[in-house]
């Protein structure tokens, strides 16, 4: 097999394990899709492709750790509303009329949304899949989009627990044979499907070796309680699990979740806007819990991680008497990375520049308006970047974006087709 490289050259670079920091000016020598070597004046040897980083930051790539991404035909549908009312309009009214090439237009739309933003990891919870070929559709659209992607499977449709194991075994078996960490199990329960669809979800990722992602801890504070009381009762709390949002946990209880090795994943712009708690970002990295950053919906909010990292930034800095005054750029950062990584289970794979990783790399271009004069590159990523400074986008080494274009794909025929879904999903009804 012949070897391939790529040396990026002369960006600075910033890493961000085991703590955020700026390295300087350096390169970053791609071989085989891993990162070889990062350092000044690398030498790539005969044939390498050099990528001139003059005039951009250099950093790993960002990571979603929670995205509904078949919901990108309906951005925007639902501001200044509630979850409740999102549960009402979006996941019982517009979610049934879903067809799978609706989803697979979505997927893919949101897919290369997340890529054209520098995100290059995502975790796409889908509770979209109503049938197998739902879920046939979501899986193919990720793949072909070409981002690093877990595919958060949930259940959809009827049988019971029964139809709901032999198709997640379909799933993982047909989709995920040779890829054995792209898959998790996205559970309903105990707190949203009830602990009885809860305790069965969370059985049969054990039983399947799937980590698995939940809503948890964001639907008030009974809830929060009575939720991690089932998984301890049926001895299912130290299965590797992310809960998403935590809102309503207690300090305790986020001890209680770090001491059985989950992780909890944060989306301070859903969370604040549809009511469903403050931001738990500090309080869960207090409690030694890899703690991410997500995007949820755009139905309701941004789907950038700059957006994200400058909202869970500020909440925390916002907190009462200053209890996250201590939260810095640095951490947040650290949030939209490796903690991401850490998140689903991938940081010996994604989220730092350490040899031997995934090269999943971004390059921010400085010389804009917005980004020059910078004096802390870091605080500038998270402070004064945006997607229109990303340039250039790797994948397992992999160029996708390039000079600010997306590559592999005609983008404007990919945006027609979502534009005619979102017109059928969306629709008056007859």
């Amino acid at each position: 097999m012949t070897s391939t490289s790529i040396l990026v050259k002369g960006g600075v670079v910033i890493d961000t394990d085991p703590v955020p920091g700026v390295i300087g000016t350096a390169d970053v020598l791609v071989r085989d899709g891993l990162i070889a070597a990062v350092g000044p004046d690398l030498d790539a040897g005969p044939g390498a492709e050099v990528i001139d980083a003059t005039g951009t930051y250099v950093l790993p790539g960002f990571v979603d750790t929670h995205r509904h991404t078949w919901q990108a035909g309906i951005r925007a549908i639902h501001a200044d509303s509630t979850l409740p009312a999102y549960l009402e309009r979006i996941m019982y009214g517009l979610a049934p009329r879903y067809r799978p090439d609706d989803v697979r237009t979505g997927v893919l739309a949101g897919a290369l949304e997340c890529l054209d933003a520098g995100i290059t990891t995502v975790l796409d919870w889908s509770h979209i899949q109503f049938t197998p070929a739902h879920t046939d559709a979501n899986v193919e659209a990720l793949k072909a989009a070409g981002i690093r992607a877990v595919f958060g499977y949930a259940y959809g449709g009827g049988g019971g627990t029964a139809a709901m194991a032999a198709e997640t075994r379909r799933v993982q078996r047909e989709h995920f044979g040779d890829d054995p960490r792209g898959m998790a199990l996205a559970a309903f329960g105990p707190e949203i499907g009830g602990a009885e669809r809860g305790v069965a979800e969370w059985r049969l990722a054990r039983d399947l070796g799937l980590p698995v992602t939940a809503h948890m801890g964001g639907h008030g504070a009974e809830s929060a309680v009575r939720g991690l009381a089932v998984l301890d009762e049926h001895g299912l709390l130290s299965h590797p699990a992310t809960y998403v949002h935590g809102t309503c946990y207690t300090d305790d209880a986020f001890k209680l979740i770090a001491a059985n090795g989950g992780s909890v994943s944060v989306t301070p712009t859903s969370e604040t806007v549809l009511g469903i708690g403050y931001p738990p970002t500090g309080r869960a990295r207090a409690a030694g819990l890899p703690t991410s950053l997500s995007g949820d919906t755009v139905a309701s909010g941004p789907g950038d991680m700059f957006s994200l990292m400058r909202a869970a930034y500020m909440f925390e800095r916002a907190r009462p008497d200053g209890a996250g005054m201590g939260f810095t750029t640095r951490d947040v950062l650290r949030t939209a990375t490796i903690e991401g990584a850490e998140t689903l289970g991938l940081a010996d794979v994604i989220g730092s520049l350490r040899p031997g990783k995934q090269a999943d790399l971004i390059m921010l271009r400085t010389g804009t308006t917005g980004m020059a004069a910078a004096h802390d590159p870091i605080a500038a990523v998270v402070l004064s970047a945006d997607t229109s400074t990303v340039d250039t986008v790797l994948v397992g080494g992999r160029v996708v974006k390039r000079g600010g274009r997306l590559l592999h794909h005609d983008v404007p025929a990919v945006l027609a087709e979502l534009t005619a879904s979102a017109a059928h999903v969306t629709a008056p009804a007859p």
